[in-house]
């Protein structure tokens, strides 16, 4: 019977493509296993995956997407402001599914592992009561997960919520943490989401072990933390393996040059400053303008991707924006008195080939950890300006721990005022400060190509882990 690996991914798009990346890498190096993906449709908008999962089909045959069946969620019947509510309670009524779908598969194959996103925590249950070995693939980084593993310890010493702390969190392995940048879905310890967080804190110990996607080197403070059992002391810990930097290839492109890869070609060389906010990354029409103002009053330049601001109604808060209109959205004249340094792109551009052209000198990012890592691959320096899910808490690392990146302050509501874009913008493109963050992320870019070579510290991980599987 052939040997199969199954992959089970949250729906979100950033969560997808890390799996896939995965799912590519076992392959690629151990292609004796096939690799089945399941696909779990929500009911609200995690950016467009239907096209990315053709494309991986017929370039990679050696993966199938089994897709389960569709379950429907009363959205308005959710209290919790966040998101990631929805998704760990989609994903727990999926159980059932994946239990069939898993005996399934196990007629004809051997099941060497499940690999579960952390938001597929009710599956760890599925895969015990079937004696299948269960992973899970944390797809942010390590530090991040070295804060939910504590997540249970602090929970423990404190009766008050994050928000309410006005104090730093330490721990262990991480630099102090403000307690208003923890993750977003766990400042509020009555929020619904904090005790879906709370439950995979607790169960990440009894999961066969914790794959992650980042580099020793790039994190070294942190994983050893983990890996001595700080971070859990009240359970062993299991193995970490980390196999990364995973970067997905721009396969959108197909055949026609998008019109900002021409227009990168015609500027200076580490000159033009990329401004990108993930999927769902969102801002008011208000913050547009400002952004638009900071962008022309630093005279630097840029290129933009813009979307539509979110919908107001509430009931449509799930779906997908509508394409910009740029002439409603941006100051009078923004766009006639920047076009020959600046270039705005509606909703959507090749973020890993912008960021690899030599044109680009900046990356102003959310902090997702796939934008963190394809900006590091690259050799891009960074301004953060996080947005949502744990952002905020990368920021901190990305600034104080890594070095890898500004900070872009923002007011008390969250708004971010033109001079901060200007001043931002300034110091990542001129200055000695910029210059050194410059240094630092090549140093890292090194160190992450230097992981993914034979011998590096990431294959060894990668090997030991399909060791386990045997």
């Amino acid at each position: 019977m052939e040997s199969v690996v199954v992959l089970y991914p949250s729906p979100g798009m950033g969560h997808l493509v890390s799996m896939v990346e995965l799912g590519k890498l076992i392959l690629k190096h151990h292609p004796s296993f096939s690799i089945i993906i399941f696909i779990v449709t929500p009911p609200y908008n995690t950016g467009s995956t239907a096209p990315y999962i053709a494309r991986v089909s017929s370039s990679t045959p050696s993966i199938t997407f089994h897709h389960l069946p569709t379950i429907s969620l009363p959205l308005n019947s959710f209290s919790s402001p966040n998101h990631e509510t929805l998704t760990f309670e989609l994903l727990r009524l999926n159980n059932h599914n994946v239990h069939q779908a898993l005996v399934s598969i196990s007629n004809n194959s051997t099941v060497s592992a499940l690999i579960i996103d952390f938001f597929c925590t009710s599956a760890l249950s599925v895969a015990n009561e079937l004696s299948i070995s269960c992973y899970y693939f944390f797809t942010s980084g390590a530090n991040c997960l070295a804060c939910f593993a504590y997540l249970h310890t602090i929970h423990q010493n404190t009766s008050k919520s994050f928000k309410e702390l006005n104090t730093h969190i330490h721990i262990p392995g991480l630099p102090p943490i403000p307690a208003s940048d923890m993750a977003k879905p766990i400042l509020d310890r009555t929020d619904k989401a904090y005790e879906f967080f709370l439950d995979m804190s607790f169960h990440l110990p009894k999961s066969a072990g914790i794959i992650v996607n980042t580099f020793e080197v790039l994190e070294a403070r942190a994983l050893k933390a983990i890996s001595d059992g700080l971070c859990n002391p009240q359970s062993p810990t299991p193995p970490i393996f980390c196999i990364g930097p995973l970067i997905a290839a721009d396969d959108r492109l197909g055949g026609d040059m998008p019109e900002c890869l021409t227009w990168l070609d015609s500027q200076p060389k580490r000159s033009v400053l990329f401004l990108c906010f993930g999927s769902l990354g969102l801002f008011s029409a208000e913050q547009l303008k400002e952004i638009a103002i900071g962008l022309e009053r630093s005279g630097q330049r840029f290129l933009w991707v813009v979307r539509s601001p979110p919908n107001e109604d509430q009931s449509k808060r799930f779906l997908a924006p509508p394409d910009p209109d740029l002439d409603l959205l941006l100051p009078d004249g923004f766009l006639d008195r920047t076009k020959d340094r600046g270039l705005v792109v509606k909703s959507w551009a090749p973020q890993v080939a912008v960021l690899n052209h030599e044109s680009v000198g900046g990356f102003v990012t959310h902090c997702g950890w796939n934008s963190l890592l394809e900006a590091l691959c690259a050799g891009v320096p960074m301004v953060a300006w996080p947005l949502y899910a744990e952002q905020r808490f990368n920021r901190v690392i990305l600034v104080e721990e890594m070095k890898l990146a500004l900070p872009m302050e923002e007011l008390e509501d969250g708004f971010v005022k033109a001079s901060e874009i200007e001043k931002r913008a300034r110091q990542l493109m001129e200055s000695e400060e910029g210059k050194s963050i410059r240094n630092q992320i090549m140093v890292m870019k090194e160190a992450a190509e230097a992981a993914m070579s034979d011998g590096g510290s990431s294959r060894v991980a990668l090997m030991k882990l399909v060791q386990s599987w045997k």
